[in-house]
């Protein structure tokens, strides 16, 4: 049976998928840290929203990628989960 690394890892072979895959890394990474900062304090979508007064669709919307967030609602998600937002541009790596 194949894993999904395993699929993966031939799509990547495609430079096609390989550039278009890079290119969206940055949003899955903005998901991820979203879903690994409730996740880590336990909070439902339900709970965040109420923190928030963010609607909870709104916010699942966010964790699924079909809503791009602003600077502003990820700063009002930061403090309804006590953290404080951190953005930071990152120099490239050379390949």
């Amino acid at each position: 049976m194949r894993t999904l690394n395993d699929m993966l890892s031939e799509q990547m072979k495609n430079e096609g998928f390989r550039k278009e895959y890079e290119a969206i890394q940055p949003e899955m990474e903005v998901i991820r840290a979203i879903i690994e900062a409730r996740t880590s304090q336990n909070l439902t979508q339900k709970e965040l929203a109420e923190r928030t007064g963010i609607h909870q669709s709104d916010i699942s919307k966010l964790e699924n990628g079909t809503r791009n967030p602003s600077v502003n609602l990820l700063r009002r998600l930061a403090e309804g989960m006590g953290m404080t937002l951190k953005i930071e541009f990152v120099p490239k790596q050379k390949a």
